[in-house]
């Protein structure tokens, strides 16, 4: 491990583990996604990269949650497999959001972000509901590492390594 790779995110691949296929890799990284996951990993060729996991904001399940608390930002990580070093290269990418009657509408903002993000929020609310009874009304929490983690395993599991992006190319 170099110097600067907690920095960069670099994760090399796991000693021992048989390296997989790109397709192997590809579906390995599709088959996270799951009905109760706040986040999707889907095709990445409109953006020309291999898979892009993201908030799921605009599914209608979502989006009432994220409405409610207030969620600003959405946030994405492009993947695109790298077979000569054996490597997913990954950038992250923060968009901005404005809520007009409870729908989402995706707007880039002028600060927007790409590189390499932590962030861990969360909150909490109570009230009277509807039958006056009084408890939670909603729970939200956001964490990188929710979409970041699985991605980075099931990469390790297909021996390829992991490599975080800020500067240059994907």
């Amino acid at each position: 491990m170099k110097l600067f790779d907690w920095l960069t995110g670099y994760k090399p691949a796991p000693h021992g583990v048989d390296r997989q296929s790109a397709a192997a890799l590809r579906n390995d990284l599709l088959t996270i996604n799951r009905k109760t996951a706040p986040f999707v990993i889907r095709d990445g060729r409109p953006e020309g990269v291999d898979l892009v996991a993201e908030w799921k904001i605009v599914d209608a399940h979502w989006y009432e949650l994220f409405a409610k608390a207030g969620l600003q930002r959405v946030f994405k990580v492009l993947l695109k497999f790298d077979a000569a070093n054996c490597d997913v290269r990954a950038v992250d990418q923060e968009w901005s959001v404005e809520w007009r009657a409870g729908i989402p509408t995706l707007a880039l903002s002028a600060d927007a972000f790409r590189g390499r993000k932590w962030e861990k929020s969360f909150d909490v609310a109570f009230a009277f509901k509807e039958d006056l009874s009084y408890g939670k009304v909603y729970e939200y929490r956001f964490n990188t590492s929710e979409i970041k983690t699985p991605l980075v395993d099931a990469a390790h599991r297909a021996g390829w390594g992991w490599r975080g992006v800020a500067f240059g190319k994907l």
